[in-house]
């Protein structure tokens, strides 16, 4: 086997894997595509716990996110007094 062959059967096999791997991954795009409008479709991607869309804004809402933001300054404060 000489080497122009050798480069020729090396060239088939290269381009007959990436077309392989191509065909592979048209194939997982597809279906990830259709699973997805196959859960859109039955409702499956709808979250649970999101409140509905007439709710509008809510006090609670307000207090919490202040509570969480005094919770994240105390941790903070902490951290820099203990690790100076």
């Amino acid at each position: 086997m000489t080497i122009v062959d050798m480069l020729e059967q090396s060239g088939v096999l290269t381009l007959l894997g990436m077309g392989i791997v191509f065909s592979f991954l048209v194939i997982l795009i597809v279906a990830v595509s259709l699973v997805g409008k196959l859960i859109h479709a039955i409702g499956a991607d709808k979250d649970v716990n999101a409140p509905s869309a007439g709710t509008g804004y809510s006090p609670s809402s307000a207090v919490k996110t202040t509570a969480v933001a005094a919770a994240i300054t105390a941790a903070v404060t902490e951290y820099q007094a203990t690790h100076e």
